[in-house]
């Protein structure tokens, strides 16, 4: 019990070791120069065993296709030009079957001119006729009232 008295209750007494952590930090930067160096030292060597220049590559040439669009904004500028003239112009869509294409704006007219077509109406329900289940809408065989074993207990 006494050598809990002994130390007050507060804060640490001891201090991080100021030169364990220098030392570290001085390895670290040495340790990280020597690797850039390594860097630079093996790229030279790589870069003069390939001539000492570095030739540019002209993907066109050397990928197969598909490849990468070179101007996706103009392609995309194209494409929609393309779809809005095919939605607002007349024009074949099947010419041996008589289909034609005709403007969104045309077809909307035409459909508040003509309408939507609708369903016959149904004929109503009388309050009394409740839907009852069917022996095929229960399974193969109806149950008998209390169940399968309702009977043998008899």
């Amino acid at each position: 019990m006494e050598e809990n008295n002994k130390r007050p209750a507060g804060f640490e007494e001891t201090d991080v070791n100021v030169m364990a952590v220098g030392k570290f930090a001085v390895a670290l930067l040495i340790m990280t120069v020597l690797a850039m160096l390594l860097l630079v030292g093996v790229f030279k060597y790589f870069q003069s065993q390939d001539g000492g220049q570095a030739k540019s590559v002209d993907p066109a040439k050397v990928f197969p296709q598909p490849q990468l669009q070179t101007k996706p904004i103009l392609d995309l500028k194209a494409i929609r030009a393309t779809e809005e003239q095919v939605l607002s112009s007349y024009g074949w869509v099947d010419s041996q079957k008589g289909v034609v294409r005709i403007p969104i704006a045309r077809a909307m007219d035409m459909l508040v001119q003509r309408g939507l077509p609708v369903r016959a109406e149904a004929p109503p329900e009388s309050a009394g006729n409740v839907s009852v289940p069917t022996e095929s809408g229960l399974g193969p065989k109806m149950q008998p009232p209390g169940g399968p074993l309702a009977g043998e207990g008899k």
